[in-house]
C-alpha cells in the first residue's frame, strides 16, 4: 500500500520535478520530438508587430493591437518572434498590455504553449519605451574609452527594456567604423578592432550578466555579421569588396569577442561581401560562424532580407530559391517580416524534400535554447521586478557621466575653455536648440528626427547653457539650419553684442539608408554661417553633433574651441555645458580618426605604404587625440623582460602624472607595433587602454600585459599566425623594444 501511494504521488509531482532536474538541452530535445513541421517552421518566423495591429501608421497614433491577426499569427502560422513598433515608441504599461496578450495566446491557445521571443533595437537604451534612459550612441560611447561605462550602459539598458516587458535586445553593432560615410557608422564602436572588441564585450557582460532568465538582463544580438559597415561607396546596404585576410584581421575578431562574452543570437549582414550576400553565404554563416567560432547561439535574418535574394540581388531566381539558400547557409530565423510567405514557402520545401529536417531542427533547437535561457517558459510575461528603476535618477546620472566623458576637446586656443559664467554667449546653430540631433536613429522613432516626441523635460544644449549661467547672460537665434541660413541680420547682431559665440553645427537625426550622403564636407551652408560670424571678431567655440565625422576643415583653424559631441544622448545637453563652462573637464578621445578632405580616408593603423614618399596620413584630428584643462605627463615606461616566448607574457608599466592644478580623468593608450611580417603590418595597433582619475599632483602607475593574442595576425594562408621578431611598445612619446623568440 505505501509502494502504491508513493506511485502515485510520483506521478502528480514527475512533471515539474523533470523539468527542473532536466537540463536545457534535455528539455529542447523534448519538446522538439512533439513538434510538427508546421510549428517548427513557426519557430523560424518573425513578424513586425505592423502586421498584427490595427492600421494607422503615423508619429501621433495611438496604437491598438489587432487581436484576431494577433490570434492567427501565433494560431495559424505558429509565430515564434514579433519584434520592432509600429512607428512610434510606447509607455512601459502600455508594452506590459502588449507583451502579456501576445503571450497570453502563446502559452494558451496553442498546442504546445512555446512562448514567443520579441526583439526590439534598444540600441542605446530602451529606446521604444517612452521616458527611458537613453545613452550616448556607441561612436560616443568609445570616445570615453571607459570599459565600466559600456558595461554599465548594458545593465540599465537591460533593467529598462526587460522592465518594459521585452527580452532580446538588437544590439550591441560589432562591425567596424572604417568607412566614415555610412549613415550607420555611429553605431560602431569606431575604427579600431581592439577597441570594439573590448567596449563590445563590456556591454554583453552588462547586458547579460551570467544568467539572462534574470528579470535584469536579456539576450544580446551581435550585429550585422559580418563586413556590413565597410561599403565601397558609403552609402548604406552596398557591397563591400574585401580578401578573407581583410574580413579575418579587421571585421572577423570584434564578432569573435561578442561570441566569447556570450552573446546568444547574430543578425546577418544586410549586404554583400565580394559578390555574396550575408544571407546567401555558407561559408560565413557555418564554416566560420559555426565550424570556426564556435557559436551555438542562433541567427536571425536582417529585415525583409531574405526576400531581397530574389528580388534585389537576383541570386534566387525565385522566392522559394531565396528561402532554400538562406535557410541551407545558416539563416536560422527570418524577419520576414511584413507577411507569412517564409512559413509556407519553407513548410513547402520540406514536405517536398528540397529543405532536409535536420536544418529545420538544428534551427529550431538554438531557438528553443535561448528561449529556455531567457526564463520565458518559466514566465514570458512582463516583470514589475525593476519598475521603481525605470529611469530613476540614479540610471539619469550613469547617462550624465557617460555623456560627460564622451566628450572631446580638440583645440584650446589661448586656453579660452572653459569659459567664465559671467560672460554673455551667443548660441546659436541648427543643433543648439534641438534634442533629436543629440540622440541620433532609433530614438523614440525609427528616424529619430520627431522632435515634437522628445521629453520636453530634457534640456537641449541652449537650455543647459541657460541654466548654467542664467537666461539674461544668453543670447539666442538660430542662424542657420542644417543646410539654409535663417535670420542672419539678426544672428549677426547678437553676435556682436556678446562676449563669446557658441556656434553648435552637425547633422540632424538619422538612421540607415535616409542617412547616406554623397560628401562628408559640413553643408556650405553651416561652413559659410561660421565664416560669418568669426568675420565679426567674436572668438568663436564650436560645438559638433554629428553621427559621423563632417569635414570641418574650412574652418578649423579659425575655431579657438572645438568640441566633438558625436551623439551624446539625452543629457548631451547638460554634459556640453558642464565641459563648456568648467564644472567638469573633458576626457574623452577620438575612436576614429577625423579626415582633413573627403578622400583622405586613412586609418590610424595604416599600412607602411599608405605613410611613405607622397602618402601619408594626415587627418584633421589623429585617432586617440583628446585634450583636457589638466596637463597629463608619461615617464618610467618599463617592461618586466624584454623577450617573450609564444606562451608567456610580457608586463609593460608607466607612470602617468597631473601636471595641472585640476583633478582630470586620462584615457592611457597602448600601442603594440610589429616591425616585420610575412604580410605587411600595420604602422601600429591598440592593444591597451584604461581610463584614470588622477588628481593634482598625482601620479598612478598603470599596467598593461601583452601576450600571443595582442602579436599574432592573419598569414599568407589567410590563417592566424605568430612570428617571432621585433616588436615596439608605445605609450604617449615613449617606447621600448622586445622580441618574441
Amino acid at each position: 500500500m505505501k509502494n502504491q501511494f508513493f506511485l502515485i504521488l510520483m506521478m502528480f509531482i514527475q512533471i515539474p520535478f523533470t523539468a527542473q532536474s532536466q537540463t536545457i538541452e534535455e528539455r529542447v530535445k523534448e519538446l522538439l520530438s512533439k513538434m510538427t513541421i508546421e510549428e517548427k517552421v513557426g519557430q523560424m518566423t518573425q513578424v513586425t508587430l505592423e502586421v498584427v495591429s490595427k492600421k494607422q501608421g503615423n508619429k501621433n497614433q495611438n496604437h491598438e493591437l489587432d487581436e484576431k491577426k494577433l490570434e492567427d499569427a501565433i494560431v495559424k502560422y505558429k509565430v515564434g518572434s514579433i519584434l520592432n513598433v509600429y512607428d512610434v515608441a510606447h509607455s512601459i504599461d502600455y508594452w506590459h498590455e502588449v507583451i502579456t496578450k501576445i503571450q497570453d495566446i502563446a502559452t494558451k491557445k496553442t498546442r504546445l504553449g512555446i512562448p514567443v521571443i520579441y526583439g526590439i533595437d534598444a540600441i542605446h537604451g530602451a529606446t521604444y519605451t517612452k521616458g527611458a534612459t537613453l545613452f550616448p550612441q556607441a561612436l560616443a560611447v568609445a570616445s570615453t574609452f571607459n570599459k565600466k561605462i559600456s558595461e554599465r550602459i548594458g545593465e540599465i539598458t537591460s533593467i529598462e527594456t526587460r522592465a518594459s516587458g521585452i527580452p532580446w535586445n538588437f544590439y550591441p553593432v560589432m562591425d567596424l567604423g572604417r568607412q566614415p560615410l555610412w549613415p550607420r557608422l555611429w553605431e560602431t564602436f569606431g575604427e579600431d578592432v581592439y577597441l570594439a572588441q573590448q567596449m563590445g564585450a563590456a556591454y554583453i557582460k552588462g547586458a547579460q550578466g551570467d544568467d539572462i532568465s534574470r528579470p535584469d538582463k536579456l539576450a544580446t544580438c551581435l550585429k550585422h555579421y559580418v563586413g556590413y559597415s565597410f561599403p565601397f561607396n558609403g552609402f548604406d546596404r552596398t557591397p563591400a569588396y574585401m580578401s578573407e585576410r581583410t574580413l579575418r584581421e579587421y571585421f572577423l575578431p570584434p564578432f569573435e569577442a561578442g561570441i566569447k562574452a556570450g552573446s546568444k543570437t547574430v543578425m546577418v549582414n544586410s549586404s554583400e561581401v565580394d559578390g555574396i550576400p550575408g544571407h546567401a553565404n555558407y561559408h560565413l554563416l557555418t564554416e566560420i560562424l559555426r565550424h570556426e567560432l564556435k557559436f551555438d547561439g542562433f541567427v536571425v535574418s536582417d529585415w525583409e532580407d531574405i526576400k531581397r535574394l530574389h528580388t534585389r540581388d537576383r541570386i534566387a531566381s525565385t522566392p522559394e530559391e531565396a528561402v532554400r539558400i538562406a535557410v541551407m547557409a545558416g539563416v536560422d530565423m527570418s524577419m520576414v517580416p511584413y507577411d507569412f510567405s517564409f512559413y509556407e514557402i519553407l513548410v513547402k520545401l520540406v514536405k517536398e524534400g528540397k529543405v532536409p529536417m535536420w536544418r529545420i531542427d538544428e534551427a529550431v533547437s538554438r531557438i528553443l535554447k535561448v528561449k529556455f535561457e531567457l526564463g520565458l517558459f518559466e514566465n514570458p510575461y512582463p516583470k514589475k521586478d525593476y519598475l521603481k528603476l525605470f529611469a530613476s535618477p540614479e540610471h539619469t546620472q550613469a547617462n550624465l557621466d557617460a555623456a560627460r566623458e564622451s566628450i572631446i576637446l580638440a583645440k584650446n586656443e589661448n586656453k579660452i575653455l572653459p569659459l567664465k559664467k559671467n560672460i554673455k554667449v551667443f548660441v546659436t546653430g541648427p543643433t543648439s536648440n534641438k534634442l533629436s540631433p543629440l540622440n541620433g536613429g532609433w530614438t523614440i522613432t525609427w528616424q529619430g528626427n520627431e522632435e515634437s516626441l522628445y521629453p520636453q523635460e530634457k534640456s537641449t544644449i541652449l537650455e543647459a547653457i541657460q541654466q548654467k549661467i542664467g537666461s539674461k547672460n544668453v543670447l539666442f537665434e538660430e542662424g542657420v539650419s542644417f543646410d539654409k541660413e535663417l535670420n542672419l541680420s539678426s544672428a549677426l547682431q547678437k553676435a556682436k553684442q556678446s562676449d563669446v559665440i557658441i556656434l553648435c553645427l552637425g547633422e540632424p537625426a538619422y538612421c540607415e539608408t535616409p542617412g547616406n550622403i554623397n560628401d562628408l564636407t559640413l553643408p556650405e551652408a553651416q561652413l559659410n554661417y561660421a565664416q560669418k560670424l568669426i568675420a565679426t571678431g567674436k572668438p568663436l567655440i564650436l560645438v559638433m553633433v554629428e553621427g559621423r565625422p563632417r569635414l570641418i576643415t574650412k574652418i578649423f583653424d579659425k575655431v579657438k574651441g572645438p568640441l566633438i559631441a558625436f551623439l551624446p544622448g539625452m543629457e548631451g545637453g547638460n554634459a556640453i555645458a558642464d565641459i563648456l563652462f568648467g564644472d567638469v573637464n573633458p576626457s574623452g578621445k577620438l575612436p576614429i580618426s577625423y579626415p582633413k578632405y573627403p578622400n583622405a580616408i586613412v586609418h590610424y593603423d595604416y599600412k607602411p605604404i599608405e605613410n611613405s614618399g607622397e602618402n601619408k596620413y594626415d587627418p584633421l584630428l589623429p585617432f586617440g587625440f583628446g585634450l583636457s584643462y589638466t596637463q597629463f605627463s608619461y615617464s618610467n615606461l618599463k617592461l618586466n623582460k624584454t623577450e617573450m616566448t609564444e606562451d608567456d607574457e610580457i608586463i609593460v608599466s608607466v607612470d602617468v602624472k597631473n601636471e595641472g592644478s585640476i583633478a582630470g580623468k586620462e584615457a592611457v593608450l597602448m600601442y603594440v607595433t610589429d616591425l616585420y611580417g610575412q604580410v605587411s603590418r600595420p604602422n601600429k595597433q591598440l592593444k591597451g587602454f584604461e581610463k584614470i582619475d588622477l588628481n593634482p599632483g598625482e601620479t598612478k602607475t598603470v599596467q598593461f600585459k601583452i601576450n600571443k593574442e595582442h602579436l599574432s595576425f592573419i598569414g599568407l594562408e589567410n590563417k592566424r599566425i605568430i612570428e617571432p621578431g621585433e616588436f615596439i611598445v608605445t605609450i604617449g612619446n615613449l617606447q621600448q623594444k622586445f622580441y618574441l623568440k
